[in-house]
């Protein structure tokens, strides 16, 4: 029999292909709003010039009985590349009106005889324009995206030149692909940031040189692996809000204007914590607020996220597919003292430091893409039950870019939410600035922005406190 054309997808993509629900649509939006007005055509001519030098904007996905396999497509410019039109707003409103079509779309799916990707140009928006774009979360995750941005922009670097290749469909070829190629690098790179006792442990598997001295260190990792294994196996459910529930099939998005990074900088130091953790500290605020302000009673509340870690070397970020793994954190939304609560979210961090869940993680999503849809569905409610909502905070550009010469004033992203899981919280930070995002289904949480519009007061809350507070002697 003649083999099928195209390239196999890998497994983990495949999972992510086939999360479609009628709740939630695995499409990562962004949006960037630029100054001045930029030109239909001279987009056509950027995204043939540049993105569709990646393959897999250019490829369709067909599935088959093994999973998917990518298939090369003769584009049409024109169908990727659409006008679009705002919808009116009660009050005028044009950030308002943009929020409602990127909401709209959020549950618009992606037609599967095409390449999985689109974009939405309002011409005449707020004196320039703005640019929406949908991409499957199959082709990539945030940070490959990242490097398809930066190719993208004025000056940007357009990919390299590769040739294609068809990859064997064997059970070794995956694992060698998913499970040994992760560990041998990308997994200790990413480790190390987190505890140089887990990356320096796993240098000890990798390299055989090391092993027959390190029988200790080797018994320190299996302990840990299984303790992670089964602390996400047995993991409880966090508390129930009206932010948890079955969702429907309509979504909303917002976002706010940026904080000034240096002054988040600032207040990580005053405090001993991380920028991240000043971050994460203020979505647990403003989420507790939310609450208060619908009358629930959030005392000692927790809210678990699921937060992407990266598993990727950043010169791997053109091959684009998913390696990222999952962390469950749980939001202290109870701890109404925001100094308080920001060393509470400080001692969660560290305890996920050196955790090989994000490795399990992407293992689990590996082994959900061998299987039949249902049982994927299956295994992978075991996890998505535990959790409201999902979020991930990507590092964009310091300076402001220039696309088509116009400026790119503002850009967001919003994650998908997979399973019944209603609420999605995207962090960005780009020119000096650090902004919030937040997607909501609207049976869970019919109006976002008012999760977004508290994140403000609750970094300056948590900026005046630590201007009271005794600031270390550097």
């Amino acid at each position: 029999m003649r083999k099928p054309a195209g390239e196999r997808m890998s497994k983990v993509d495949t999972a992510w292909l086939r999360m479609d629900s009628a709740s939630n649509l695995m499409a990562i939006l962004g949006v960037w709003t630029l100054r001045p007005r930029v030109r239909y055509q001279d987009l056509c001519r950027r995204v043939e010039d540049i993105l569709l030098k990646y393959d897999r904007f250019a490829q369709r996905v067909v599935e088959d009985a093994g999973g998917a396999r990518w298939v090369d497509h003769d584009v049409d410019i024109r169908q990727h590349v659409v006008r679009e039109k705002l919808p009116r707003h009660a009050h005028g409103d044009r950030q308002a009106a943009l929020q409602q079509r990127i909401g709209e779309l959020a549950m618009v799916p992606l037609d599967r005889a095409r390449p999985l990707w689109q974009m939405h140009l309002v011409e005449d928006y707020d004196g320039g324009s703005a640019l929406i774009v949908r991409i499957h979360h199959c082709i990539a995750d945030g940070i490959a995206l990242i490097q398809v941005t930066m190719s993208l922009v004025d000056g940007g670097k357009p990919p390299s030149h590769r040739r294609r290749g068809h990859r064997a469909d064997a059970v070794e070829a995956w694992l060698g692909q998913h499970l040994i190629e992760p560990l041998a690098g990308l997994t200790v790179k990413a480790l190390e940031a987190a505890g140089e006792n887990a990356a320096r442990t796993l240098e000890l598997v990798l390299d055989p040189r090391k092993r027959a001295h390190a029988s200790t260190e080797l018994a320190q990792l299996g302990w840990r692996v299984g303790r992670d294994a089964l602390a996400l196996l047995t993991m409880p459910d966090d508390t129930p809000t009206r932010l948890k529930g079955k969702p429907g099939t309509s979504k909303r998005v917002a976002w706010c204007p940026p904080l000034p990074l240096d002054e988040v900088k600032v207040v990580g130091q005053a405090l001993g914590c991380s920028i991240n953790d000043v971050l994460l500290a203020c979505v647990a605020g403003a989420i507790g607020q939310y609450l208060r302000a619908q009358g629930d009673d959030v005392a000692g509340m927790e809210v678990r996220a699921m937060v992407p870690v990266n598993l990727r070397a950043p010169e791997q970020a053109w091959k684009l597919g998913n390696h990222f793994g999952l962390v469950p954190l749980l939001l202290p939304v109870g701890i109404a003292n925001p100094v308080e609560r920001v060393h509470e979210v400080r001692r969660r961090m560290e305890e996920l430091k050196g955790s090989t869940q994000p490795l399990l993680a992407f293992a689990v999503l590996a082994v959900a893409g061998l299987l039949t849809k249902p049982a994927q569905d299956a295994i992978l409610d075991l996890f998505r039950r535990k959790a409201t909502a999902v979020m991930t905070n990507v590092p964009g550009p310091r300076e402001r870019l220039k696309f088509l010469g116009a400026t790119l004033q503002d850009c967001m992203f919003w994650v998908p939410q997979s399973g019944d899981i209603g609420l999605g919280v995207s962090v960005l930070s780009y020119a000096g600035g650090v902004q919030f995002g937040v997607m909501a289904d609207t049976l869970l949480c019919p109006r976002p922005e008012e999760i977004i519009e508290r994140f403000q007061p609750e970094f300056e809350r948590l900026s005046l406190l630590a201007l009271m507070l005794p600031w270390p002697d550097d």
